[in-house]
């Protein structure tokens, strides 16, 4: 079993490693310092879909390593180690504060012991902290989870989110962008406490660059005005000025806002657009009705209210756009609200993030063709009962 002064040793080197060395001063520190034998970060691409290798990048007619169906994907979908014994590996979830980044792997001479387990488990979310942070120094770990080239129009929108993921303390939170390499106007935005949040969720409309550069304003005047002490009234009615004066009311952005007290239970919504919520509680699903307001941008003069929706301890919401629910079948069926609330029943005993994949690879089934019609968002919020584990998934 790995000693204690054998981890001091490998974390002693991560924290002196440059950002951009990070994975192979992983690599050789465990190397050097435990029982392994080999080691490889997986990264999760950004439609969520594949894991890709950091250390030994594929090459052409690699096979894929898809989360769907391998190991190291089980590991990502359940946030649980396992041990590969095909591969005599180790997989172990790399994740920050409810953030998945991707699987550590590690080749051990024989089955790892439930110590050694656990030491390597930490150890793959402290690597994974550290990557997340890199991402501000280099670009090294963004291109690694690259299958295909983002559109410029993409890049802005992942640019713009705050993570995707997060876990609180009482609360679990999770969103994906779709198509996740030519996202253009959908995007969602967080800013979260220990037992409480913000949340947006925006649509501008049109195609491309003019919907990603407009959905970019709405969502900078948000934070602007968020983080100048701003209530959801005040945030919209900012962000609803700003948008006008640059369009003069020739584009609009759909845009759901939402607080939550993850303590007392309450939520407060601006609902100001398409944006669409589904209740999942127990196995009973509901689309929370809100009154309709109108989108930013239309008028810049748009007084909004604040709207209160129930919540119980255990509840689902479940956020989507309207590329979600309006989605077609090749025969013209759209993908509509009782699809869409089967399909996030279905997601009951998943954690959040894993929620949000398989609400998002519902859909692309369903669908089904390979030209997209419209991007989408969804967004999954979990509430968990008082005194609930908060290392644990939630239900």
């Amino acid at each position: 079993m790995t000693t204690e002064n054998d981890m001091s040793a490998v974390y002693r080197e991560l924290r002196a490693a440059q950002p951009y060395n990070l994975s192979e001063v992983a690599r050789d520190a465990l190397i050097a310092h435990t029982a392994a034998r080999g080691v490889e970060l997986l990264l999760a691409d950004y439609a969520l879909t594949v894991l890709r290798p950091v250390l030994d990048p594929p090459g052409p007619g690699t096979p894929e390593i898809r989360i769907d169906s391998s190991e190291p994907g089980r590991v990502f979908a359940s946030q649980q180690p396992l041990w590969d014994e095909e591969r005599d590996t180790l997989h172990l979830p790399m994740t920050a504060s409810g953030e998945r980044l991707g699987v550590l792997c590690v080749r051990l001479p024989s089955p790892a012991r439930t110590a050694q387990v656990e030491e390597l488990r930490e150890l793959a979310c402290t690597l994974a902290a550290a990557l997340w942070g890199a991402g501000r120094v280099t670009d090294r770990y963004r291109r690694a989870r690259r299958s295909s080239r983002l559109t410029l129009a993409a890049e802005m929108q992942w640019e713009l989110l705050p993570g995707y993921g997060h876990r609180g303390g009482r609360y679990e939170i999770a969103g994906q962008l779709e198509p996740a390499y030519a996202v253009h106007g959908d995007n969602f935005d967080w800013s979260c406490e220990h037992d409480s949040l913000t949340l947006s969720i925006t649509n501008g409309m049109g195609e491309g660059l003019r919907a990603a550069l407009l959905t970019s304003l709405a969502v900078t005047a948000i934070r602007n005005a968020r983080r100048s002490g701003a209530d959801l009234v005040e945030q919209a009615g900012l962000a609803d000025e700003a948008v006008h004066a640059q369009y003069g009311g020739r584009e609009h952005v759909s845009t759901l806002l939402l607080r939550f007290d993850a303590v007392t239970g309450e939520l407060a919504a601006v609902e100001a657009g398409s944006p669409r919520m589904i209740r999942l509680r127990g196995n009973d699903v509901d689309t929370v009705k809100l009154d309709a307001q109108l989108p930013l941008g239309m008028f810049g003069t748009t007084g909004y209210t604040e709207q209160p929706i129930a919540l119980r301890p255990g509840d689902r919401l479940v956020i989507v756009s309207d590329g979600v629910y309006g989605a077609r079948s090749p025969a013209a069926v759209e993908f509509g609200e009782t699809l869409l609330e089967s399909t996030v029943r279905s997601t009951r005993l998943q954690p959040a993030g894993e929620a949000v994949r398989t609400i998002v690879r519902d859909m692309l089934a369903f669908r089904a063709v390979g030209d997209v019609v419209d991007d989408a968002v969804v967004v999954c919020l979990d509430w968990a009962a008082a005194g609930a584990d908060p290392s644990r998934p939630l239900p």
